[in-house]
């Protein structure tokens, strides 16, 4: 069977974990830690989970394409609509939570002291029980002060702090009114928009202060990420006319309006060679090192777009949104 080295703290080894339950695909599950290190060596080209390796001892890396290849070999039960336009928003939906989503739980999770010490004694738990308390506690002040000077690489400041929890806030409400009269995202089924978004707001839901935020405020949303553990088909997508009342505001409120302009921004600061970029995003000023990563996911977002382009509606949906710009930028 496969294998899935991860963390449950890890968002994107969850949402590798959360996909192959849904595609029933055979798999193990396989904490990273100290004793699985050398096996984990041997299939990684890079010392990030999750880890997918397969029976013919391939070893994957990256969540996105480690979705995509599995939907193209299992395509039942299928994550894709088949309406291509509401394909291209569950894509854009997934990017988002992949990229944006991330600024919420990584700022939750290393800028409150409460969510540092929970998160970091179970990271520390997770790599050196074996070697006793003291491992432990010495593991975990290590954590701690090492994922704390993290926070920049997420754009996380004082000056941005506002900005990502109020993005935090207005998610939660936007997806709660959406979730309320729907098991999943586009309908009755999981679409890949529920798996990225879905596994920011797992981790979220497990630390203290955005924990205490979803469950004060976001009903539907917590049960949601509860569904999503081993989500299981209920249903058919809806059409983009069903779902439009409530994941329109999503679209423009929060993908058109912050997450595109950002993206757009990091990739332009990448292309010429900057250190740092700004901009003005919902009225903040926004401010951080460019990182190339997302300059390539954006760059892949926008093959998915001219893939899917002059599909019915497709472009309607994308300038309604505020989305079309970002998507057909060189």
């Amino acid at each position: 069977m496969h294998r899935i080295f991860g963390s449950e703290l890890s968002p994107y080894s969850v949402k590798v974990r959360s996909f192959f339950r849904y595609k029933n695909v055979a798999h193990e599950w396989i904490l990273r830690s100290p004793a699985v290190q050398a096996e984990f060596q041997k299939y990684a080209k890079l010392p990030l989970v999750p880890l997918v390796v397969t029976p013919e001892g391939e070893g994957l890396q990256d969540s996105t394409p480690i979705l995509e290849r599995f939907e193209a070999s299992t395509p039942e039960p299928s994550t894709v609509p088949a309406d291509p336009a509401l394909a291209l928003v569950s894509a854009l939906l997934e990017e988002y939570g992949d990229e944006w989503g991330n600024k919420w739980m990584f700022h939750y999770r290393w800028r409150y002291q409460p969510d540092v010490w929970s998160t970091a004694e179970r990271i520390a738990v997770q790599m050196m029980e074996a070697q006793g308390t003291l491992a432990v506690a010495q593991a975990r002040a290590a954590v701690a002060d090492r994922m704390m000077g993290r926070l920049g690489f997420v754009g996380s400041n004082d000056k941005t702090q506002p900005l990502i929890e109020a993005s935090f806030k207005q998610a939660l409400a936007l997806l709660d009114a959406h979730l309320a009269g729907r098991p999943y995202l586009l309908g009755g089924r999981p679409a890949m928009a529920d798996f990225g978004l879905w596994a920011q707001l797992y981790e979220a839901a497990t630390d203290p202060t955005p924990g205490a935020i979803m469950r004060a405020s976001a009903p539907h949303v917590l049960a949601w990420v509860q569904r999503m553990v081993s989500p299981k088909a209920d249903g058919a997508f809806e059409a983009w006319s069903a779902l439009a009342p409530t994941l329109m505001p999503l679209l423009k409120e929060e993908v058109g309006a912050l997450f595109l302009p950002w993206s757009v921004a990091n990739a332009a600061a990448i292309a010429a060679g900057d250190k740092m970029f700004s901009l003005s995003l919902g009225g903040t000023a926004w401010s951080q090192e460019p990182q190339k990563y997302h300059a390539r996911s954006l760059a892949e977002i926008r093959r998915k777009y001219a893939a899917a382009k002059g599909a019915p509606s497709l472009e309607t949906i994308l300038r309604e949104s505020g989305c079309l710009g970002a998507l057909t930028q060189a």
